[in-house]
């Protein structure tokens, strides 16, 4: 009994352990080069320098707000009958901060550094969904380029085609002129997508600046076959927009104990000494005030117990948000790969259909409509299948992203 339980916790450890690992995606920036571009990236940039802030702020909350206060006072006493005098008061005070409230300062102190690490592992989160986006677009740009490059290469060649059975005498002037408007329509196309790859590179070397421009296949997406109950607490326990609202909720459960704790004001001690009559009477001492605390202090700390409650609402809801993002990302990522699936065996089918129709119109056993029609449709097919293959990638990019599963975005 106990080696079959020992053999069951094995296999459910290795199971998570399997679905924590890093894949291996080809054609993935790798993150030597990614990394760089995402830590210059300036809305990393600003939340590391915020990070800074929140550890200096932290300092601050740290130290007591309050300082040492020298006083000092200057008399003359005159008296009617008799001579006059000179006086003098001098003494330093200081109000002392109570433990409880230094103990709730640096609580604050503390959850406002894991918030700004938290919004820095945000910022790199967001900085890579983008980096991706636009790395997979350029990708898909050029992919997009390559494939009106060989259309206009299979329209040169019904062009050809046509004009040897024109020359024939086994076509009209007519189909020739229908094949030239072909070839320019597809020329444009052509352009088109030279135009859409040059711009989609603008967007990422711009935006990234430092990315250098190699020649890769966009890659193929990977499917999820994992338990979604995996997935969804991975991310969930890699969310950094989650971990932002948490620190924010024990924020201002340590400032509803600061409140608390200044129901009871902060005591002022001082000494002091004085001269008087002259100098003939020397006078020294020690003095201590409290405020008389009233109904404000009561009031702020009934505010703070209730932005507790906000926080805590607002905690529950984002982890609410987060369940429904991942369980929609995972069907999202899982339909987008099956339809990926079938428009490639679509993109193939009309390939092959159109070798066939291009095939029998050089034999003149077709027509030249039929052999447009199969030439769009081929045209067609091959753009669906990008596109299907653009939506998956980024799902599944999304996924891993999410699950901070590469460049690196665990460690943070």
């Amino acid at each position: 009994m106990m080696i079959r339980l020992l053999l069951t916790t094995l296999i459910m450890v290795a199971g998570s352990a399997y679905a924590l690992q890093p894949p291996s995606v080809p054609g993935l920036l790798p993150t030597e080069i990614a990394r760089p571009l995402l830590e210059q990236d300036p809305r990393v940039a600003a939340a590391r320098a915020g990070l800074e802030v929140a550890k200096q702020e932290s300092s601050i909350l740290d130290k007591s707000p309050y300082e040492w206060t020298g006083k000092a006072l200057g008399q003359r006493r005159s008296l009617d009958t008799g001579p006059r005098y000179r006086e003098w008061n001098v003494g330093i005070e200081r109000t002392i901060r109570l433990p409880g409230k230094g103990s709730a300062d640096r609580n604050i102190g503390k959850a406002t550094i894991e918030e700004s690490e938290a919004r820095y592992g945000e910022a790199l989160h967001e900085s890579a969904r983008e980096l991706v986006s636009l790395w997979v677009d350029w990708l898909a740009a050029e992919r997009g380029r390559e494939l009106a490059a060989a259309n206009l290469v299979a329209v040169q060649e019904n062009l050809k085609s046509v004009d040897k059975r024109l020359r024939a005498g086994d076509a009209s002037k007519l189909d020739l002129n229908l094949a030239s408007a072909e070839l320019a329509e597809q020329k444009r196309m052509d352009n088109d997508a030279k135009t859409q790859a040059a711009a989609a590179w603008a967007r990422l070397s711009v935006r990234f600046p430092g990315i250098n421009r190699q020649s890769v296949l966009l890659p193929s997406p990977m499917l999820i076959a994992e338990d979604e109950a995996r997935w969804r607490d991975r991310i969930i326990a890699e969310s950094d927009e989650l971990k932002v609202v948490q620190t924010q909720l024990r924020i201002a459960q340590a400032q509803a104990d600061r409140a608390q704790a200044d129901r009871v004001p902060d005591p002022t001690f001082g000494v002091y000494t004085a001269s008087e009559v002259g100098g003939r009477e020397r006078i020294s001492g020690v003095t201590i005030s409290i405020p008389l605390p009233g109904g404000l202090r009561d009031s702020r700390s009934s505010k703070a117990l209730a932005a507790v409650e906000v926080a805590r609402n607002a905690v529950d809801l984002k982890k609410r948000e987060l369940e429904t993002e991942i369980a929609s990302a995972l069907v999202t990522a899982r339909g987008t790969y099956e339809s990926l699936q079938i428009a490639n065996e679509g993109a193939l089918a009309m390939q092959e259909n159109a070798k066939l129709v291009q095939r029998a119109y050089a034999l003149g056993e077709g027509d030249l409509q039929t052999l447009l029609l199969a030439r769009r449709q081929t045209t067609s097919a091959a753009n669906s299948a990008l596109l299907a293959q653009v939506g998956a990638l980024k799902a599944y990019y999304g996924l891993l992203i999410d699950a901070h599963l590469i460049w690196g975005l665990d460690s943070e």
